[in-house]
């Protein structure tokens, strides 16, 4: 099995910036520079046909190269703990035209719809249960809440492998199409 999503990787003038902010909350598991990516369309574990399947028709979107700016920090929270902290990203109108695209393909192929609101982010850190609500989360989020760049393009759709190591995720490139 192959466990899918689909991306953009943000240039490394702009993967800098991100790390460059990446400090200050004890027992955050920051994004090395390899994860940073935004997520399109998580697609999940599929079997090697479906991944073949997939490829091909992501080869067969058209899209413009998105042109963003970061925008700010966020957290991302379940029952009541911050689970993750993540670099937004302006405007997320190409990127929605974009997931749709791509979740119309994939839907297509026979795969389930993405049954989650679509918000365009870039992680930069996942916590742990006993971070809680740290006071070192307040503190970034406040201290980072400027967070901005100049604008830049994402001008390639990826198909990203992930794959689930003990310490983290690994992310391994397997498909790249140019947009635009």
């Amino acid at each position: 099995m192959h466990r899918l999503f689909v991306g953009l990787r943000p240039p490394p003038p702009i993967r800098a910036l991100l790390r460059s902010v990446m400090d200050g909350v004890a027992g955050a598991r920051w994004q090395s520079d390899d994860q940073l990516h935004l997520t399109l369309r998580f697609i999940g574990d599929v079997d090697r046909r479906t991944a073949e399947d997939i490829a091909v028709s992501l080869g067969n979107i058209r899209a413009p190269v998105p042109q963003l700016s970061i925008a700010g920090v966020g957290q991302f929270e379940k029952q009541g703990r911050t689970v993750a902290l993540w670099a937004g990203v302006m405007p997320h109108d190409a990127l929605a035209a974009l997931h749709r695209k791509i979740d119309y393909a994939m839907v297509r192929l026979g795969l389930p719809p993405e049954g989650r609101a679509y918000l365009p982010h870039i992680t930069l850190a996942r916590l742990p249960r006993s971070a809680g609500a740290s006071p070192d989360i307040a503190a970034f989020l406040a201290r980072e809440a400027g967070l901005a760049s100049t604008p830049f393009g994402l001008p390639h759709l990826i198909l990203f492998e992930s794959a689930l190591m003990s310490d983290g995720a690994r992310y391994d490139s397997i498909g790249r199409w140019p947009l635009g």
